[in-house]
């Protein structure tokens, strides 16, 4: 027979389902059912999202009340809907499934459900059966044989102490003096912890002091009697503040052994499990908790966790933190019902600092968070007032923390706790073993990563390349933009924005101009990330200024605003820099060289994992940028070298055309082992020279610089060529180890009045200078002297040859005329040959078709170094 009734509708909303659970817990409590309202509100809380989020119609809620059940009804308005069945035999494939995961909390939970289809809707019902107990009472305990009863003394003595709030004891009534031996004379004025003997129970991180100050607390501890005994003690303390506003904490205190006088009821497993074992099935709690299958990820499991705590408290948003591996800061990984900034990887210190999350070690409930700002930090601004928060604990170890939040103040007490904290610890071990399996991924992740990195940034000694791989390694990898700076000296204090990336291209140019306008991060060495703030603060009030001007406000200034700054980039620009901006230092050899920026969107934040990632890359990413920065500096002192070894532009000698081809071996060589020269001797005479130093690379390149400055300093002293060659000779003998064997071709050039030239050369040791004549006729230009660098005595002489109108003179070191391809080689016939067909051509065109013609005797790059020195007098 039905005794009371009690319906209500609510609309296809969201938010009607966290209605939809008040009014059922509101309506049982009123009847006295406390018992079964736990369950009613999550099976309620399942059916009726079905019917408003999945159905999309309206909810109609019945509760009925029975002699020895109750019974709720969920109406929605869509009959056509098909609610999956499956056979008992098999679970649901998917947890998350539209209506398996409520029928089978259905199965698990009530004692009778069904279903039932009319024309205009759909009706789905549970019941549950009430247990035996008196009416009128909110909670009774089941009855007991005398010899289950918990054993006390004949008189049971309960100690009353009050503590001011320094701790110095105010209170000391007759119970505690007989307990302790001491007299109220002996402890008023003196301070409790003299005669407490405080446990320190390592991961509690309380202590006597901590625990005084506490709103609640219960458990056990010691006290000293008159004899200096400890004696083992159950209390309960409750902080009150007496009609002045003073704060003290009275303390009820009973022997250990009589805990049962003081100690709150538990919820343990037996009463949790008790109906489901009288349905004739087991059930884990954990299942009924989570539901069946449990997530296989991490993510998975703790969003489903959050939203079951928060259903299950019948709360207005709950959130989930995991700590770091040395439990020092906690970090948000699932949360409901909080604004999206702090719904991923917002972090908390636990013990110190600003914004500490002091209630993360043990049960705290916070009846109005008004009255203790900050107590919680993740709850500032968001209109949340009460809260109870628990501890995830594996085998003693802090992994996390639960919180339910409501809009309410004075929604939970002591026994939501104790609710809460029977789930939490339900599920710890299963959310450690799943954060230690994705932490295992990551790790691996993060060191394929990083071997990765490695090789590319070990591949390049340019430093723009470095730079862009920074970057490119980052995003969108790391993170979704990144800016690197970098600082030129030591001594230069502001660093220089280098390179800007960003996942979308369209992004990088407002991005550039908006850390132009901000002053760059301070460079501190310190390791590790650090929070900058200042990208987006900018952002934000530019795209601001911006918008006002769009609606009017300001006008002129934005008549004349390039299309960058309209208010849509600016917009978009703000929301891509608006998350979670951290600096890291890249030190290199003791010295901060730059900084690196990443950065995300706006309402998302960075892991810890992902920083530390980042750490790691920036320490191997700035020794690459320092190494390309050392490599460009050697490559710029050694080019600027080289080119001093070089002649500067060719002087004009009237009447003969002169054209120079010059590849030097190696790369990043400019100068090797060849060399040339042209210069003005006297009036009428100019010197010209082409050489080769045995050997290539900087030892060699030494000994040019030497030979081509001493040719020019003895040839002006009016030295003919022999004496120039032989006072070149000893000064390379005399650079001992250092020296090396030089081939050259000296000549002086004399232009003469009728269009010829004649030429006084010597050639010592180095491939014979060709002649070509108009007719195609090649012959040698001279006849072969020793080298030089090999004996202090040369006898050299000096040879004449005119060159009459038409002729060219070739002058090439062995890089031309050894030029191979396998077992062929050029040589001077070859190189003759090629030269025959240049009858007619000018200088530059003869030395251009040498070039050529080496260059395509063989398909692989020159290995030596190569000078062409051509003249012609023209007709």
């Amino acid at each position: 027979m039905i005794t009371a009734r009690a319906a209500a509708s609510f609309e296809p909303v969201g938010r009607s389902v966290a209605v939809a659970r008040a009014f059922v817990r509101d309506t049982l409590h009123g009847w006295g059912f406390a018992d079964v309202v736990d369950d009613a509100v999550v099976l309620t809380s399942e059916l009726v999202t079905n019917a408003v989020v999945h159905a999309g119609t309206a909810a109609d809620v019945t509760c009925l009340r029975y002699e020895t059940a109750v019974r709720v009804e969920v109406s929605d308005h869509y009959p056509e809907r098909e609610i999956p069945m499956q056979p008992r035999s098999r679970q649901f494939r998917d947890g998350d499934s539209e209506g398996g995961r409520g029928l089978l909390l259905c199965a698990a939970l009530a004692s009778r459900w069904g279903v039932e289809y009319t024309a205009a809707g759909k009706d789905v019902w549970f019941q549950l059966d009430l247990p035996e107990r008196p009416a009128g009472t909110r909670s009774a305990g089941p009855v007991l044989p005398i010899a289950e009863l918990p054993v006390a003394d004949e008189r049971v003595r309960v100690a009353v102490v009050q503590a001011d709030n320094r701790g110095t004891v105010t209170r000391w009534n007759d119970d505690a003096a007989e307990l302790f031996g001491h007299t109220p004379a002996d402890i008023l004025g003196r301070s409790l912890a003299n005669i407490t003997a405080w446990p320190q129970t390592p991961g509690t991180g309380i202590g006597l002091a901590e625990a005084l100050q506490l709103s609640r607390w219960e458990g056990t501890y010691g006290l000293r009697d008159a004899d200096g005994r400890v004696l083992p003690v159950y209390g309960s303390h409750l902080r009150v503040r007496d009609s002045a506003g003073e704060p003290s904490t009275v303390c009820l205190l009973v022997r250990a052994e009589e805990r049962a006088v003081l100690q709150s009821p538990t919820r343990g497993p037996a009463h949790s499990d008790s109906g489901l074992t009288q349905r004739g099935r087991s059930t884990d709690a954990f299942e009924v908790f989570i539901g069946s299958p449990a997530p296989d990820d991490l993510d998975g499991l703790l969003q489903r966790t959050v939203e079951r705590a928060r259903d299950m408290l019948d709360g207005d948003a709950a959130y989930l933190l995991l700590a770091t591996d040395d439990e020092t800061e906690l970090e948000v990984r699932a949360s409901t019902g909080l604004p999206s900034g702090r719904q991923r990887f917002a972090r908390v210190p636990v013990e110190a600092g600003t914004g500490r999350y002091g209630s993360a070690r043990m049960p705290a409930v916070h009846e109005d968070l008004t009255a203790v700002p900050g107590a919680v930090p993740l709850l500032s601004g968001t209109g949340m007032r009460s809260v109870v928060t628990v501890p995830l604990k594996v085998e003693g170890r802090l992994t996390g923390s639960i919180g339910v939040a409501a809009e309410a103040p004075g929604r939970y007490s002591n026994q939501e706790a104790l609710r809460l904290q029977f789930a939490a610890d339900r599920i710890a071990l299963a959310v450690e073993s799943a954060r230690l399996t994705e932490l295992e991924r990551l790790r691996r992740g993060s060191l394929s990563f990083l071997v990765e990195a490695s090789d590319l940034l070990a591949g390049t000694l340019e430093r723009d390349q470095t730079l862009a791989l920074m970057a490119q390694m980052t995003v969108p990898t790391l993170a979704s933009w990144c800016a690197v700076y970098t600082i030129a000296e030591q001594s230069q204090s502001e660093p220089e924005l280098a390179f800007v990336l960003h996942e979308d291209e369209d992004r990088i140019d407002g991005i550039k101009a908006l850390l132009s306008q901000v002053r760059p991060p301070d460079p501190d060495p310190t390791p590790g990330a650090r929070i900058w703030t200042d990208p987006s603060d900018v952002a934000h009030s530019s795209a601001l200024r911006a918008s006002l001007r769009s609606l009017g406000v300001g006008a002129a200034s934005a008549a004349r605003n390039r299309p960058a700054n309209t208010p849509g980039v600016q917009l978009a620009t703000a929301a891509a820099v608006g998350g979670e901006t951290v600096v890291l230092p890249l030190v290199a050899r003791n010295r901060v060289i730059g900084m690196l920026t990443l950065g995300k969107p706006t309402d998302e934040r960075f892991r810890q994992e992902i920083l530390e990632l980042a750490e790691d890359l920036s320490r191997r990413a700035a020794l690459a940028l320092d190494n390309a920065r050392l490599y460009s500096e050697r490559t710029a002192i050694s080019q600027a070298l080289q080119r001093s070894l070089l002649p500067p532009e060719l002087p004009h000698v009237p009447g003969v055309e002169v054209e120079v081809v010059y590849r030097a071996a190696g790369e990043g060589n400019e100068v090797g082992g060849d060399f040339y020269d042209l210069f003005p001797i006297r009036d009428g005479c100019w010197g010209f020279a082409i050489g080769d130093v045995c050997g290539t690379g900087p030892e060699a390149a030494a000994v040019t610089g030497l030979a081509r400055h001493a040719l020019r300093l003895l040839a002006r002293e009016g030295f003919g060529g022999p004496a120039v060659l032989e006072r070149l000779n000893a000064a390379i003998l005399d650079e001992g180890a250092r020296s090396r064997f030089l081939t050259l071709l000296y000549g002086e050039l004399w232009p003469q009045h009728d269009g010829s030239a004649v030429l006084r050369m010597v050639c010592a040791g180095h491939p014979l200078p060709l002649r070509l004549r108009p007719d195609g006729t090649v012959e040698p230009a001279a006849e072969p002297q020793p080298l030089l660098g090999v004996m202090d005595d040369l006898e050299l002489f000096e040879q004449s040859i005119t060159l009459d109108p038409g002729d060219v003179l070739l002058c090439v070191t062995d890089g031309v005329t050894e030029r191979r391809e396998g077992t062929r080689m050029l040589g001077d016939d070859g190189l003759a040959e090629v030269l025959a067909t240049c009858t007619g051509l000018t200088a530059g065109a003869v030395a251009a078709r040498i070039q050529r013609a080496v260059e395509r005797f063989a398909s692989d790059a020159p290995s030596d170094d190569m000078a062409i020195l051509a003249m012609r007098v023209p007709k």
